[in-house]
């Protein structure tokens, strides 16, 4: 077995390293201030080390936000960092999923939710880790013409346009009339566990309407629904909208766009009029594999930052090259004009209402790749207050969970390299103990500090309180 030299020590490369690392990850599991610290050594063997495996699989869904695999493989950054990367699109997101658990793939552009889901054996078990974070928005959520015909006449005007953003309190008249005619008012999203999911539930419980809980063994969450919500993979959203199964839908990007081409229907918010610069993918791995390719693992997050960084580059100079990379086949697949209607810094609602959204996709600006804490523990409080989580737990509780699956130190090992290198800039990388501050701009008003995610679960006025449990009969 090949070593490799630190500080003139020969160390055998994966039992030396694979032991250390893991030492470091249970260290990081502890009270709230500690991070997952690594100390010198241990980052210079994983940064430095020889590539254990040099050919990887990854797999992606055809959505624009997977652009930083793609830039990675296109503009070099993968070939430069000694990697032989195979790009290969999956159906939906659960034949992705088993593809990364079962070793298909070797890692990810992945639902956020998911390497939590997994790791906390919510719809599967598995020990999956996230050490990076994609970007930030991307999402939006789309309602039918019909549906629109009915609100947009209720809706103010500013300017000569609809003002924006608009609260899911104007669809309470559709519903309630729907509902009197024995029509369900249905919306689409991508996967259970997806951030599409917990904004859409977000939005229509921040106006009023309760969009359904999940009890024990049902992936459904319709109980005590006001809208029924169901998955659709993201390409077959617009399909789906217009045979008339589902009556809007939250997706990412092309596929709001290619709704407004194809003229049936109307973006009514994006996710960032939600939660303003809500993270969004991350890259999944399998925690064995980093354990057992720290080497690789550096060198995969490296090309993604570079990725990351060439996309956001000056002002999102690059995103007309990104646009056409996109549109390829092999990749997102999608006419270059619905890419870049999003991607080139303007989203458009309806025809002739297109507006400047310069931070709709970001990707490397805001730390957008750091994997914060807070972030997994978002999702967490989510879970819980669907009833994806059906019992309470302490804020121990969410921490330790966070710090399994959410990995800076990885993260950290490799931008620091590139910092040294002089990739990127050494103010791209931030200084934290792994969690945001309190986080404001959610369209509810209600703050969220990821250091007190019971506190948080307390303030909505929709959603499960402490002490409760769902059945098929409801809350109690």
């Amino acid at each position: 077995m090949s070593g490799f030299v630190i500080k003139g020590v020969n160390f055998k490369r994966r039992g030396v390293v694979v032991a250390m690392l893991a030492s470091v990850a249970l260290a990081g599991c502890g009270s709230i201030g500690s991070e997952n610290a690594t100390d010198g050594a241990v980052q210079a063997a994983a940064v430095d080390g020889a590539i254990e495996k040099p050919n990887l699989k990854l797999g992606f869904i055809k959505l624009t936000d997977m652009a930083p695999l793609a830039i990675a493989k296109e503009k070099g950054f993968f070939a430069e960092e000694g990697l032989n990367v195979t790009l290969e699109p999956q159906a939906n997101w659960k034949v992705l999923l088993d593809g990364v658990i079962g070793g298909q793939l070797d890692g990810a552009h992945m639902l956020a939710g998911q390497p939590i889901a997994a790791t906390i054996g919510y719809g599967t078990k598995a020990d999956l880790i996230a050490p990076l974070s994609l970007d930030l928005n991307g999402n939006a959520i789309t309602v039918s013409n019909k549906v629109w015909a009915e609100i947009k006449p209720t809706l103010p005007v500013e300017g000569g346009k609809i003002k924006h953003p608009i609260s899911a309190s104007v669809l309470k008249p559709v519903v309630a009339k729907w509902q009197s005619q024995g029509k369900p008012f249905k919306m689409g999203m991508v996967f259970p566990v997806s951030t599409h999911n917990y904004e859409l539930r977000y939005w229509l419980a921040a106006g009023g309407l309760n969009p359904g809980f999940y009890t024990d063994g049902d992936v459904g969450g319709t109980v005590g629904a006001d809208v029924q919500l169901s998955v659709t993979p993201p390409p077959q959203m617009p399909a789906t909208m217009e045979a008339g199964t589902i009556d809007g839908y939250c997706v990412g990007e092309p596929w709001n766009q290619a709704a407004v081409q194809k003229k049936i229907g109307v973006p009514i918010i994006t996710d960032d009029e939600i939660w303003h610069n809500n993270p969004e993918k991350v890259l999944g791995l399998r925690k064995e594999f980093a354990d057992q390719n720290p080497a690789t693992t550096a060198a995969l997050i490296r090309a993604i930052i570079k990725a990351q960084h060439w996309l956001d580059a000056e002002g999102g100079k690059n995103r007309p090259e990104a646009v056409k990379i996109l549109a390829q086949p092999n990749y997102v697949g999608a006419d270059e004009a619905v890419i870049a209607a999003s991607m080139t810094g303007k989203f458009t609602f309806e025809p002739g209402d297109t507006r400047d959204a310069p931070g709709f996709n970001i990707f490397f600006d805001k730390f957008a790749g750091y994997p914060y804490y807070s972030d997994a523990i978002w999702y967490l409080t989510q879970m819980r207050r669907w009833g994806q989580i059906s019992a309470d737990h302490d804020d121990q509780w969410y921490f330790d969970r966070a710090k399994a699956i959410y990995r800076p130190d990885l993260y950290l090992a490799a931008a620091k390299k590139l910092v040294a290198d002089g990739a990127i800039p050494a103010g791209a990388v931030p200084e934290t103990d792994g969690f945001r501050g309190e986080q404001s701009g959610f369209i509810d008003g209600i703050s969220f500090d990821g250091k007190q995610p019971n506190a948080y679960l307390a303030k909505f006025p929709i959603g499960l309180k402490k002490g409760q449990t769902v059945t098929a009969a409801g809350v109690k």
